[in-house]
């Protein structure tokens, strides 16, 4: 991964988002079954991050937190990266995470979160260009909006760029 000085990087939690333009890295860890999406605008170097907890927002009518979920946070991270200069029309979209980290529980909430996350996106006709979903491991990315490229970390596979 690229050195970059500290206060260039944005650390994203869990249910949390970050949106930022170039020369800036946004970082999340602890994606098992959690699911980190980014959107980038190529030309403005304008780039999001969200780590979703859950699949929709449309099963939580109590929850008021958008970016804990795929759906709602997928929509929330567009409208915040539009308001500083991206373009809907040039927006593409990476996955990462969607782990089944426990293989044996029927909720699959990794494969629902991932499925949730495409199904927003193509919804939302925003084009998915890699992705890093699935398997048994955790996950720790880092989106550069100076390129639009992911690290993605894991104890299991090292490290990797999508």
């Amino acid at each position: 991964m690229p050195d970059m000085p500290d206060s260039s990087l944005i650390i994203v939690r869990i249910g949390d988002f970050a949106v930022a333009r170039s020369p800036v890295r946004i970082k999340t860890s602890g994606l098992g079954s959690c699911v980190g999406i980014t959107i980038y605008d190529r030309k403005e170097q304008v780039g999001g991050l969200v780590h979703a907890m859950l699949p929709s927002s449309k099963e939580d009518h109590l929850e008021s937190n958008p970016a804990k979920y795929a759906d709602s946070g997928i929509e929330y991270i567009i409208e915040e990266a539009i308001k500083i200069g991206a373009s809907r029309k040039r927006l593409e979209a990476k996955i990462v995470g969607g782990a089944s980290m426990f293989p044996r529980t029927y909720l699959n909430i990794g494969e629902r979160n991932v499925k949730c996350a495409k199904k927003t996106l193509d919804d939302l006709g925003i084009s998915l260009v890699a992705e890093d979903t699935g398997k048994n491991y955790g996950r720790t990315i880092i989106l550069d909006t100076s390129t639009g490229i992911i690290f993605v970390k894991s104890a299991l596979q090292g490290c990797k760029e999508i």
